[in-house]
């Protein structure tokens, strides 16, 4: 599952954090709601939506776990303002989707979809970023389902709670949504770098529903 990952410590690892960030040693379990049973005889990952032949695609559990794997060693930042360092990601890289079902060519965000109808709208830049896999291993080992067994998203250069727990499927949009949390409160785009933690940060551009949009 990969070479050991060298981990920064101490001071220097304090400042190469994202601003108002600290450092954690483990992983919090933070969610909202029940932890969802994972029955594998209904499970199925799905792209629907703006694609670009108007149909969509299906996946029962073997076959999502059949597709190329690949790991990323990444960062987490949580909004409520730990940051885990220097993980390995292991699973399905999220722009794979975008070669196995190109989305039409006007499609501008994708709705990333969980169990329980949770969501997160990402702009499709974010979402096909080197870097954005669907976990379904950390540092080598199976997630937990607290952490989102089978699989979360993980797009590391924005705020974790933009890469939902336990994933079943990604709609492609021709125009920005708000999901679960940024109809609550949460900045539309959430980069830990530029602090966009809440929507009353956001200015013209960022995100549908602003005076102007």
């Amino acid at each position: 599952m990969g070479q050991p990952v060298e981990r920064t410590s101490g001071a220097e690892a304090e400042s190469e954090l994202p601003p108002g960030q600290r450092l954690q040693r483990g992983w919090p379990v933070m969610h909202y709601g029940p932890v969802p049973r994972f029955r594998p005889e209904r499970w199925e990952f799905k792209v629907f939506g703006a694609t670009a032949d108007g149909g969509e695609r299906t996946w029962k559990h073997e076959e999502f776990t059949a597709l190329p794997y690949a790991t990323v060693v990444a960062d987490m930042h949580c909004v409520t303002k730990f940051s885990m360092r220097g993980a390995e990601w292991g699973g399905i890289p999220a722009r794979s989707f975008l070669d196995l079902v190109p989305p039409a060519p006007d499609v501008t965000h994708v709705m990333v979809w969980a169990e329980y109808g949770f969501s997160a709208n990402l702009r499709l830049s974010d979402f096909a970023s080197d870097a954005a896999v669907f976990a379904t291993h950390k540092d080598g080992e199976l997630l937990t389902a607290e952490h989102g067994f089978p699989v979360r998203l993980v797009v590391p250069h924005l705020y974790a709670w933009k890469g939902p727990k336990w994933v079943r499927g990604v709609e492609y949009m021709t125009a920005d949504r708000r999901g679960f949390w940024e109809e609550r409160g949460y900045h539309n785009i959430g980069d830990p770098w530029k602090e966009q933690r809440y929507s009353y940060q956001e200015v013209l551009g960022d995100g549908p529903g602003l005076p102007g949009l």
